[in-house]
């Protein structure tokens, strides 16, 4: 299985450049040296440094040296899967075939890791006609796709949408967020990430909401307001500080969380239809209770009444049949008797109907806690910001490498004029 990363953060300066080309090309990243030079390079050996005065040039000979000064994408392969490092550099080299055709790129394997993954750092001006490269998500959806094309054709395994690679089911509220920046964001406890603020928030409004007056009211408790329009497909969330979340921002992060407006609409349904059955069920059990309490009590009275009657012959044949023994010689000792025994399962009688109001209680108490349960969800996103999930993680990053951007390197190359050298158009190192 094969992820495909667009590192977006940085890329306008000369020294993030440099260093980005220095990160890839570390020999005790790419320890075989499964590396790849495309378009114009005319070293005798690859070295970061020659990658970067190349592109350099490139940029200068049509002015076009500033903005964004390259792209870099990165092809990671899930620990288990069955690759070589050649195999993942031919990946990487159709890969930027297929994207960056007429951009100079560098394309490296890197092992030291425990899954095999390929970076590939472009660019950004063409050395055919000087154009400038920029991607839509257009473009980036298109790039997933191929990139699942080309280990599909090699019988490598393809990412389903809700399972891991081993095909077990994604869990609801785990992180699956695919965008290198935002995943450090979420599992980075230094940093405040306001979009798990809004998924914490939704996990506790939206099981309370029975219709969308309650939900938004929910979600304005928890400080978040919601722009849900008929005339907008999506639903936007912004919290005090003017940040924005957008729908299916949560829904691409927290895989298993349906916020659009199909899924909550349908879930304020069945919250009402809980709701509305809760209700009948309190309204019949308290009913059902108060009927029988009528009639047993209306029973008692009836057989305390007659047990004032009984004379003393009838009270013994009363205690014989209730498993008694007793001598009495006089109707007003029977009469007694037979009140006690009426009286001690009266008693009972009033032990069962505190037995129905305890049970009623946990009942209550049992509906509570299931409404609550939302509040669990929010301890599975706490806990899933402290973690690293390190089989879909990104290894390494070449930013904490950085260099500082204000550093100046000496001899840096003049733009050139006039026709410009034939030199080799692509150039590759194995060990």
């Amino acid at each position: 299985m094969a992820i495909n990363k667009v590192i977006n953060k940085s890329t306008k300066s000369h020294g993030a450049m440099r260093n980005v080309i220095e990160y890839v090309l570390r020999d005790e990243k790419i320890k075989d040296g499964y590396v790849e030079i495309t378009g114009p390079f005319a070293a005798d050996q690859i070295s970061y440094d020659a990658v970067y005065r190349t592109w350099l040039e490139e940029k200068k000979l049509w002015n076009k040296d500033t903005g964004r000064m390259y792209t870099h994408n990165i092809i990671s392969f899930h620990k288990d899967e069955n690759v070589s490092p050649s195999e993942v550099l031919e990946i990487g080299k159709e890969f930027a075939d297929r994207f960056f055709s007429g951009y100079q790129c560098v394309i490296g394997v890197h092992q030291d890791r425990e899954h095999l993954h390929c970076h590939i750092v472009t660019n950004s001006v063409s050395y055919i006609d000087g154009k400038k490269l920029h991607q839509t998500r257009h473009d980036l959806e298109q790039q997933k796709t191929f990139t699942n094309t080309l280990c599909s054709s090699r019988g490598l395994s393809v990412p389903e949408k809700g399972q891991h690679f081993d095909g077990s089911a994604i869990e609801e509220g785990e992180i699956t967020a695919w965008d290198k920046d935002k995943y450090n964001l979420l599992i980075n406890n230094s940093k405040k990430s306001f979009v798990a603020e809004c998924a914490i928030a939704l996990l506790e409004a939206v099981p309370k909401s029975t219709s969308r007056e309650e939900f938004i009211a929910g979600m304005a408790d928890h400080g978040w307001s919601v722009q849900w329009e008929d005339r907008r497909k999506h639903i936007v969330f912004r919290d005090r500080s003017g940040n924005k979340v957008r729908d299916t921002n949560i829904e691409k992060t927290f895989s298993g969380m349906k916020v659009n407006k199909e899924a909550l609409t349908n879930e304020f349904t069945r919250q009402n239809e809980l709701r509305i059955a809760n209700r009948e069920s309190d309204i019949a059990r308290a009913t059902e209770r108060e009927r029988t309490g009528a009639l047993l009590r209306q029973y008692y009275a009836e057989l305390e009444s007659a047990a004032a009657g009984l004379s003393s012959a009838e009270a013994i044949r009363y205690d014989s049949q209730a498993g008694g023994n007793i001598n009495t010689g006089n109707g007003t000792a029977g009469s007694s008797f037979a009140g006690g025994q009426i009286r001690r399962q009266r008693d009972d009688f009033g032990a069962y109907l505190a037995d129905i109001d305890s049970q009623e209680q946990d009942c209550r108490a049992s509906i509570e806690a299931s409404i609550r349960d939302s509040r669990v969800e929010r301890r599975i996103i706490g806990n899933a910001e402290k973690q690293s999930i390190t089989g879909g993680r990104q290894s390494g990053s070449c930013e904490a490498d950085r260099r500082s951007e204000g550093q100046i390197w000496p001899d840096e190359p003049e733009g050139t004029t006039g026709t410009r050298r034939e030199v080799p158009r692509s150039f590759s190192r194995h060990r």
